[in-house]
């Protein structure tokens, strides 16, 4: 059995649904040394989360910004958390929705995603600043 982990610190980026396949990819090469295996992605965030879905066209990343952002409304009174601006709270429950990590397998040494699947980064604040994942794979 191998076990591969690395750490990855994305740019910060605008609120929105953003594909991080390709830098998650780059940031553990060791995946190729894996014929059978897996390969988890969590972030250490609260305000931001991770999900994988449709790659290929870029509505469906704004579609969903545009039912998070309907279904948990900023500005809302009932909210107690509120210290860091109107889209804190907010934020922290779309985190909760989507979750802090996913879980891939691997086969032959590549993530074995479907034809039309990537991995976004969930930037639920306007402004998130840096964010930080931790990879790890493994597998045989």
């Amino acid at each position: 059995m191998k076990i591969y982990q690395q750490a990855l610190q994305l740019r910060a980026r605008t609120r929105g649904f953003h594909l991080i396949t390709t830098e998650i990819v780059q940031a553990i090469p060791q995946i190729t040394e894996i014929k059978t295996g897996l390969c988890q992605v969590f972030i250490q965030h609260t305000s931001a989360s991770l999900t994988i879905n449709e790659n290929a066209d870029p509505t469906v990343r704004k579609d969903f910004e545009t039912y998070f952002n309907k279904a948990v409304p900023e500005n809302d009174s009932d909210y107690l958390h509120n210290d860091e601006g109107s889209d804190d709270m907010p934020a922290h429950l779309k985190a909760a929705m989507l979750g802090t990590s996913v879980t891939l397998p691997i086969r032959n040494g590549r993530l074995a995603l479907g034809t039309w699947q990537g991995i976004y980064l969930c930037e639920h604040r306007n402004y998130g600043g840096q964010r930080n994942l931790i990879i790890t794979a493994w597998g045989e």
